[in-house]
């Protein structure tokens, strides 16, 4: 072989050998581009997956608040309607048996109005989600009840409601005013958590037991 084929073969071994080279540079560079695609798209699918919980829990908590917010935006006024209704039942239980028994046409007028007005009072609440809470016979909750006194009874269990001096309400799962009520006690326990406790500070209650 001459001098000048020898040339030209390594001339072209060299070509070769450089072009492979770049091939594998090429390659080299292509696999680190698609391992940082692969990484960008599981950062962007982390963060689309993060978004989309942020939005679920805001639309759970936006729908909750709506709930309440349809459920508990007449409390307020549920409370003072109460306080009327409370007067309605006082001005009727005040009426002496021998009067309303006198056969007296407009004073049984009077008496049939306050009470068609206090029943339709209450009724009107109770279509607002307002529940009465008349707990006699019932094992005594201070979430839901105010113990005013105790009354020795040995033969009911003890902690059971035996009186209600006033009825209780709630609005939804809450409760709007406590019932206030007298508990036995002296009789065989009732079971764990009968233990009579104060239950909520109920201002009228304290008026009412003044006033006795």
């Amino acid at each position: 072989m001459s001098d000048q084929a020898k040339d030209e073969r390594t001339s072209e071994d060299m070509e070769g050998t450089r072009a492979s080279g770049e091939r594998a540079e090429v390659g080299g560079g292509d696999h680190e581009a698609l391992e940082r695609r692969l990484k960008e798209n599981e950062e962007l699918k982390d963060r689309a997956l993060r978004v989309a919980a942020e939005m679920e829990n805001l639309r759970r908590r936006t729908t909750r608040d709506v709930h309440d917010a349809r459920t508990y935006a007449v409390a307020n006024f549920a409370l003072d309607m109460l306080s009327v209704s409370d007067n309605l039942r006082r001005a009727l239980d005040a009426i002496p048996a021998e009067a309303e028994a006198s056969g007296d046409a407009g004073f049984k007028a009077l008496i049939e109005g306050v009470d068609l007005t206090e029943r339709a009072m209450l009724l009107a609440l109770e279509r607002h989600g307002v529940k009465k809470l008349a707990p006699e016979g019932e094992k005594f909750d201070p979430n839901f009840h105010q113990a005013m006194f105790e009354v020795p009874n040995p033969e009911v269990p003890a902690g059971t409601v035996v009186q209600v001096v006033q009825p209780g309400y709630s609005i939804g799962d809450r409760v709007l005013r406590p019932a206030m009520v007298g508990v036995a006690k002296g009789g065989p326990e009732a079971g764990a958590g009968s233990k009579v406790e104060p239950g909520p500070v109920n201002e009228l209650a304290e008026k009412v037991l003044d006033s006795e």
